[in-house]
């Protein structure tokens, strides 16, 4: 398994030489694209569709538990990077932490994941989106592809394990309920100061 994991990060990160014209979009996916997940969590929260709220809750829930999840396997059982053990084309700084599993591919993946439970013309753009983030950390030499599929295995079935939860545990919906209730009651305080002090 190791060898076959390493022909195919040789492959893939060989890309980097042979297509280098696509190296600047694997430099941005590895690097920022995470953050798209981060606006992504933000618009569907505040745009006013009755279940975004109810998916956010899901998908922050998830991404904590999958996250912890990746921090206790590391601490366990440590992989050096592919440019700590081997010579590569390595396209982004990196700290020479634990490799495996992928933080950025599971966390890519598991709100992904959740996004497409609820909204699935939206989920299949964000599955893709997360699926150019492990190709790319690959790509720039940080990861190796089993490091990436193991996050996104972590970061699909933590969210599909989470929304089971939701479904058919009364305690979690409640749980649930209560966080949003008590973002929109400090939300509903603020806007009435708001708009009373715009009277005056």
């Amino acid at each position: 398994m190791s060898h076959l994991d390493y022909s195919a990060f040789q492959i893939i990160n060989h890309l980097a030489v042979s297509d280098r014209f696509l190296n600047p979009l694997m430099i941005f996916l590895a690097e920022k694209a995470q953050y798209l997940f981060f606006i992504a969590i933000i618009f569907y929260w505040f745009y006013p569709k009755a279940n975004n709220r109810k998916m956010i809750v899901e998908a922050v829930l998830s991404a904590c538990i999958a996250l912890t999840l990746n921090g206790v396997i590391g601490h366990f059982y440590y992989r050096a990077r592919p440019f700590v053990a081997h010579h590569v084309n390595w396209l982004i700084p990196h700290a020479r932490n634990a490799s495996f599993p992928s933080d950025h591919a599971t966390a890519a993946f598991v709100i992904a994941t959740a996004i497409w439970i609820w909204i699935k013309r939206d989920g299949w753009i964000w599955l893709i989106l997360a699926a150019g983030i492990a190709l790319s950390r690959v790509w720039t030499g940080v990861h190796y592809p089993l490091d990436v599929t193991a996050g996104m295995l972590i970061g699909v079935s933590v969210a599909f394990g989470v929304h089971y939860l939701f479904i058919h545990f009364e305690r979690m919906k409640e749980f649930r309920a209560r966080i949003i209730g008590v973002y929109e009651s400090v939300e509903g305080t603020i806007l009435k100061k708001t708009n009373m002090l715009r009277k005056r």
